[in-house]
């Protein structure tokens, strides 16, 4: 079991209720999107899950251990989980390499996490997570010097760098154009499935949800709607999801309309 969650609660300081009654469990391996409306507590439940927030009711074990057992447990367990950020939480002037070793931080003895802020110390490794997300010409520029887009596909390439066996990604290509969140979703999925992890992903692309990802998690007002093998999920079941908050389901993510790209998407289909 990658996590268990059960009837799990979250209730800010404010007296607002971001999740309630939550039950909800992930093998190991498992690929798994969560979608809703904005304000449903997508990013809440993947800060719970990854130990950022604490929960005010029910139960949370998480890579087969209870969380919050020490201040020692804690920390070995984080090291365990990579959480890519809709905006990358780096220090603008850091250099890029700097920020994907940041990655194993929490592996690494201290003297070897301290001496990487001084001269990195896997700059082979740092290349190629960088490569895979085409940023390899990047290595040594500085953060603030890179695309909002660009930070993204940092953030992701230290997670791949950290080989985290929970990886949680909230709203990972939002800057990103269609064609290269498309081969940047199926990247997550395709690393997690090589080394065993599991992937739990929050996503505003409800069509990127649904060809990538084999289960879909519909949360709205802070509990869970549906969860379901992704090709059973209807149009229907979607439209109830954002029409109870007066939405519409979002529009079909399209790719750019060129034989590249159409290449592209049929050779991803089943990504």
């Amino acid at each position: 079991m990658s996590f268990s969650l059960h009837g799990l609660g979250l209730t800010h300081a404010n007296g607002h209720v971001a999740l309630a009654d939550i039950d909800l469990q992930a093998q190991q391996g498992e690929s798994i999107a969560l979608i809703g409306p904005s304000g449903a507590g997508k990013t809440s439940l993947l800060n719970t899950i990854g130990t950022a927030l604490q929960p005010t009711a029910g139960q949370l074990t998480v890579l087969q251990q209870p969380a919050w057992a020490s201040a020692a447990a804690l920390r070995a367990l984080r090291a365990r989980i990579g959480t890519v950020h809709q905006s990358a939480p780096i220090p603008p002037r850091q250099r890029v390499v700097t920020a994907v070793l940041a990655g194993k931080l929490g592996q690494w003895p201290a003297w070897k996490s301290l001496a990487s802020l001084l001269y990195p110390q896997d700059l082979p490794g740092a290349r190629q997570a960088l490569e895979r997300v085409y940023l390899a010409d990047k290595l040594f520029v500085r953060c603030d010097q890179l695309s909002g887009g660009q930070l993204q596909r940092v953030g992701i390439a230290r997670v791949l760098y950290q080989e985290a066996q929970l990886i949680l990604a909230d709203e990972p290509v939002s800057a990103l154009d269609p064609t290269l969140a498309l081969d940047t979703v199926q990247l997550l999925v395709q690393e997690a499935k090589a080394r065993n992890a599991t992937l739990v992903a929050s996503l505003h692309a409800v069509e990127l949800a649904q060809q990538c990802f084999e289960r879909l998690v519909g949360i709205r007002g802070g509990r869970i709607v549906f969860d379901l093998p992704a090709h059973q999920v209807t149009p229907a079941q979607l439209q109830a999801l954002y029409a109870a908050e007066g939405l519409q389901a979002p529009p079909p993510q399209d790719l750019p309309h060129t034989a590249a790209t159409s290449t592209l998407a049929a050779v991803r289909r089943g990504c």
